[in-house]
């Protein structure tokens, strides 16, 4: 039997167990029908009060939150950063402070720098839910890879994955690698040398390999994850242009040949 989640907060992959993450996804699975219902809704969360706060844009990410709180019976509240107290000078303890003092139940928080979950765990009593920090973690989207990886290869233990493009800036990439060798998966990773740091190796234990090239890394793999350039968090020239970029480490079709016919591709852009 799977461990029970037992957690207040979701924070990130990192320092969940391996049997956690079973039991989430399990979880999951149990709640996908609702989605192929006539009526989308279960009173699950009824009652409950779902805030999203979202320093950075986002309009895949905050309405996926926004839909499954309202799907779950949960009263959902987006508030948008560019117009609250904080532009005038708030900050971000007060902002945590302020929410808390209004009992919601959970709070979903995306921010440009990493660490910013975990300082309002620290301070309010609602349910934190990191919706990504930075280039730290992102918990949600790891599980919803391994969700997608499971339905089309029925299992994660085994597989060989590779992830490819902007691992520096990648928070993605990091809750993947953690998540994915924690169930079982070997995992691959690969783009310019300024993109995939020297100690990325050391990120795990055991069952991460940082490949000099991409065909390499995606020569024989199950599942292929590949990253947009994140160009946003970047303070510095890490390659001449995105021309240069594309020619030399671009994932062609040509490339993806290499990998095993049956292979999966996740496109990420988060």
């Amino acid at each position: 039997m799977n461990k029970p989640f037992r957690r207040r907060d979701l924070l990130g992959i990192r320092n969940l167990s391996a049997e956690e993450i079973v039991g989430i996804l399990n979880t999951a699975e149990n709640f996908r029908e609702i989605n192929q219902r006539e009526i989308k809704k279960v009173p699950t969360l009824r009652g409950k009060t779902v805030i999203n706060l979202f320093f950075e844009n986002s309009t895949r990410t905050r309405t996926s939150f926004e839909l499954a709180a309202k799907r779950l019976s949960a009263d959902a509240v987006n508030i948008s950063v560019s117009s609250s107290a904080i532009t005038k000078g708030e900050t971000l303890v007060d902002t945590a402070l302020n929410l808390d003092a209004m009992q919601p139940d959970c709070i979903v928080v995306r921010h440009s720098s990493a660490g910013v979950p975990h300082q309002l765990a620290k301070v309010s009593r609602a349910a934190i839910v990191n919706a990504g920090d930075g280039a730290n973690e992102h918990p949600t989207q790891a599980l919803l890879d391994a969700m997608t990886i499971r339905e089309h290869k029925k299992k994660i233990d085994g597989l060989e994955v590779a992830i490819v493009g902007d691992i520096l800036h990648s928070r993605v990439a990091r809750s993947n690698i953690h998540l994915l060798t924690k169930l079982g998966a070997k995992v691959r990773v690969a783009g310019p040398k300024t993109l995939v740091p020297n100690d990325f190796q050391s990120l795990v234990e055991k069952d991460l390999q940082v490949c000099p090239n991409i065909e390499e890394a995606i020569s024989g793999a199950d599942v292929v994850m590949i990253l947009r350039i994140q160009r946003e968090r970047q303070d510095s020239a890490y390659f001449p242009t995105l021309r240069e970029y594309a020619i030399h480490y671009g994932l062609t079709q040509e490339r993806l040949d290499l990998a095993n016919k049956d292979a999966i591709v996740l496109h990420q852009d988060r």
